[in-house]
C-alpha cells in the first residue's frame, strides 16, 4: 500500500485580477479538471520555490509575466496540495498554451469552474 504522504503532489496557483475586478482563468486541457476553468498553475518542480513555480506556470499557461505578491491560501484537492498566490501582470501577451486550451478574464461567480473555486476565493476575501 502506498504511503499517503509520499503520494501528495505540491502545486501552486495564481490569483490574478485586472482593474475591473475580473479574475484570470484557464480552461484545463488535461486532467484533473479537464474542460473546466481554474486558476493558472500546476506542479512545483523538484527544488523549485513556490513563488518561482507560480510565475513559471503563469508564463507557460497564459504567456503573461507576473510579479508574485504573497500567499493568499492553501487548499487540498484530492492528492494535490495547492498554494495560491496573489500575482500582478507585468508583461507578456495573453494566449493559452501548454496545459490550457483557453484563457479568459472572468467575472467572479461565472463560468464552469473547478469545484469550489469561487467559494474558496470568497472565503479568502479575494472575491465577493
Amino acid at each position: 500500500m502506498p504511503d499517503f504522504e509520499s503520494s501528495r503532489v505540491a502545486c501552486v496557483g495564481a490569483i490574478i485580477r485586472d482593474d475591473q475586478g475580473r479574475v484570470l482563468l484557464v480552461r484545463r486541457a488535461n486532467e484533473p479538471g479537464r474542460g473546466l476553468w481554474s486558476l493558472p498553475g500546476g506542479r512545483i518542480e523538484a527544488g523549485e520555490a513556490e513563488d518561482v513555480a507560480v510565475a513559471r506556470e503563469v508564463l507557460e499557461e497564459t504567456g503573461l509575466v507576473v510579479t508574485v505578491h504573497g500567499l493568499v491560501g492553501r487548499v487540498a484537492i484530492g492528492r494535490y496540495d495547492i498554494a495560491d498566490f496573489a500575482c500582478r501582470v507585468t508583461g507578456g501577451t495573453l494566449a493559452a498554451a501548454t496545459d490550457a486550451d483557453d484563457v479568459a478574464w472572468t467575472v467572479p461567480g461565472e463560468g464552469d469552474v473547478t469545484r469550489d473555486l469561487w467559494q474558496t476565493l470568497a472565503g479568502w476575501g479575494v472575491t465577493p
